[in-house]
């Protein structure tokens, strides 16, 4: 599976909310050029709340032809109904992404049992490796350590992505997965201390400012160098914070029209 730094891609839009297909596949480009591991399209940070199905599809299905398999392309598509997310799910694995991220679903505020069948129904419905999206803050719903633990058991089940912002709930799911379910951060700010304590990787929004220092931090501390993770970490604190100034991707999408 995918390690490193995976960009929380924004999804840019022209004055009138229409997608700007032509930046779209200039940020891929850009991407590739910066060192980013692997892209997410259609996340938190993509609008995956706010585009419309059909636009979903598309913006996952042209990232993932622009990708042209120079870099993996994990699609966003989870959704607080089951059938929904199998759906989204099948279309993204049918345009060609080589993951799926599916989000805890939110508003229902599911029991653990009620999170344990969804996310079981979805992978046993499409065979595409699966990461599964903990981000308790965005939906009212926190998917406890247990049940990750239980989902990690189904074969393409193979990470998650924790946005809880607890370092030690992140080195307890670390300490405790098996050897082939990886541990990605879903918090720039908390990130490289969980690659540091064996996290594979982030899924990050300040990738979308600063790709290749992103890429060099997460290496850095994947590799077991954690000096210079830090150092290089250093540099990116601020970004970490000024992403987040007001809601997210709002800051991330000033940032990258500021680069052009």
């Amino acid at each position: 599976m995918f390690t490193g730094s995976m960009v929380a891609m924004v999804t840019p839009m022209h004055d009138d909310g229409s997608v700007d297909w032509t930046a779209l596949e200039g940020l891929v480009n850009h991407h590739i050029a910066e060192g980013t591991d692997a892209i997410v399209s259609v996340g938190t940070t993509g609008e995956s709340a706010t585009l419309n199905h059909d636009e979903h599809g598309e913006v996952i299905a042209r990232t993932v032809k622009a990708a042209a398999g120079r870099i993996p392309v994990i699609g966003g598509t989870g959704a607080n109904s089951t059938a929904e997310a199998i759906s989204l799910t099948r279309h993204a694995a049918e345009a060609g992404v080589d993951a799926c991220l599916l989000v805890v679903p939110y508003y229902n505020k599911p029991p653990q049992e009620g999170l344990y069948q969804h996310f079981k129904a979805i992978a046993d419905a499409v065979s595409t490796p699966q990461i599964l999206y903990n981000v308790p803050g965005r939906t009212g719903v926190d998917m406890q350590n247990d049940t990750t633990l239980r989902l990690a058991e189904i074969d393409n089940i193979v990470a998650i992505k924790d946005a809880t912002n607890d370092l030690d709930r992140g080195r307890d799911l670390i300490s405790r997965a098996p050897q082939d379910f990886l541990i990605y951060s879903g918090e720039d700010g908390t990130a490289c201390e969980l690659m540091i304590a064996g996290g594979k990787g982030t899924i990050s929004v300040t990738a979308n400012a600063a790709p290749n220092l992103m890429h060099r931090m997460c290496q850095a501390a994947i590799a077991g160098d954690a000096d210079s993770a830090r150092a290089l970490n250093n540099q990116l604190a601020d970004l970490h914070k000024a992403t987040f100034v007001e809601s997210n991707p709002i800051p991330a999408k000033w940032a990258v029209s500021q680069q052009g």
